[in-house]
């Protein structure tokens, strides 16, 4: 009963903020230096709701090379409550539905500033110049959004992602600081390499040995039966109108050899595989529904990121000799950038190691108030951050059995507990 009237009194209290000063917010929006197009959104959880963009430099350094317009969502609580900043790593389309709702946000009463990353969806400069897509210039991207909207916003300033947005958070945090009070990335790998090699010596190891067995034995079935699915690979690719730079029979190796990184990824129970003995329709469609190739097809809207893992985030590499006979391709090495990448790019982008460098030294050299979320299973957490001894704030939580879906929410009662009361304390601050 308490807790039912805990919530009546949340929703009065947000109702009061709504209607305390109708327009208020938005006039606040429209004094802001390059904020434009403000577009009221509709919302199931927030007072109000915006989307806005914002004009950033192509280049924020040199500032040669024009401006586009950034997508950035706001979610309001009010203006004394803290303040939510999304890293997102990819597009931002999907924090437009009016059920969205950041976990932060929702433990903490927070507002949100949701910022869709450069070169994505409808946040793409015009011309598409592949030299600005660097993780300096989205932090630099992010520092701007930030200073705008203290101006509005004036408590505590928490930073967040997922995947790659979690690895946004850190970089962010890595060039600026002190930008914000804390941060709390999830599931953020830190490469080292394109085909980092830690991912391969993880799949050797992750769960049990008769889990990996059973994969295993799964791929090389699909493998050994090539003849027969082939047809079935290719009709699948006509349907869906997926295009490739390299043969569908190498896709055919490929989409193969991703099968156990994505179902561990996700935390697919093992139990979802077939008999080997199923008949070939169920053997191929539990594939598909695992590692379908659109992973390796043309035309992709995560294309940027691509681009970035080629340059500087980093990537994984696979296991290939345990297939060796199966397989149509002589070796998997590079694969990213000779399947991934767009073709005016190919054989033109070089990894350059500094910025997993910059990152490692600033966790090693500072101690930031930052809490990283993982999943024991998820193959992204074979480069999870480095665990520094003699650090106070820096924490790291392992989510048991937890995949890339792990969140404070999922985490067992005592590690959400240490989390909760941590991010209490420094909201208290």
């Amino acid at each position: 009963m308490k807790r039912k009237m805990n919530l009546l009194f949340l929703s009065f209290f947000c109702v009061l903020l709504a209607m305390a000063a109708p327009g208020e917010l938005k006039e606040k929006l429209q004094t802001l230096s390059g904020v434009s197009a403000i577009e009221t959104l509709k919302t199931e959880l927030y007072p109000e709701k915006y989307l806005v963009r914002v004009t950033q430099e192509v280049d924020p350094l040199g500032k040669q090379a024009g401006t586009f317009k950034q997508r950035v969502v706001l979610c309001h609580i009010g203006f004394d409550r803290p303040t939510v900043l999304v890293t997102e790593g990819y597009g931002g389309a999907y924090a437009l539905r009016e059920t969205y709702q950041e976990e932060l946000s929702k433990l903490m009463n927070a507002n949100v500033i949701f910022v869709e990353y450069r070169y994505f969806l409808e946040s793409k400069p015009d011309p598409l110049n592949w030299d600005y897509l660097t993780a300096e210039n989205s932090a630099y991207d992010l520092h701007r959004i930030t200073e705008l909207f203290k101006q509005i916003y004036t408590g505590k300033w928490i930073s967040t992602g997922i995947s790659k947005g979690g690895q946004t958070t850190t970089l962010y945090r890595a060039y600026f600081p002190d930008d914000v009070d804390f941060s709390v990335p999830y599931v953020a790998p830190l490469n080292r390499g394109v085909e980092d090699g830690r991912h391969e010596i993880f799949l050797e190891k992750v769960g049990t040995k008769a889990e990996r067995k059973k994969i295993r034995d799964f791929q090389l079935e699909i493998l050994k039966n090539r003849d027969e699915l082939m047809p079935l690979f290719e009709a699948y690719v006509k349907e869906k109108g997926y295009q490739f730079r390299v043969p569908t029979e190498e896709i055919y190796d490929y989409s193969v050899l991703e099968y156990p990184f994505a179902l561990w990824q996700w935390g697919t129970s093992v139990n979802t595989i077939p008999a080997l003995d199923s008949d070939k329709e169920t053997l191929f469609k539990h594939w598909m529904e695992i590692s379908d190739p659109s992973y390796f097809s043309i035309g992709q809207d995560t294309e940027p990121f691509n681009v970035q893992a080629a340059r500087e985030l980093g990537y994984y590499g696979y296991d290939t000799k345990p297939f060796e006979k199966y397989l149509s391709i002589k070796s998997s090495q590079g694969y990213l950038n000779r399947i991934m990448l767009p073709d005016e790019l190919k054989d033109k982008v070089e990894f350059r190691p500094e910025l997993y460098q910059k990152v490692y030294n600033f966790l090693k050299d500072n101690d930031p108030k930052m809490i990283f979320i993982y999943g024991e299973i998820d193959p992204w957490s074979a480069t999870r951050v480095p665990i520094f001894k003699g650090k106070k704030n820096e924490q790291v939580y392992i989510q048991p059995r937890g995949s890339h879906r792990a969140r404070i929410s999922n985490m067992p009662d005592d590690m959400k507990e240490k989390i909760m009361r941590q991010i209490n304390e420094w909201l208290a601050e």
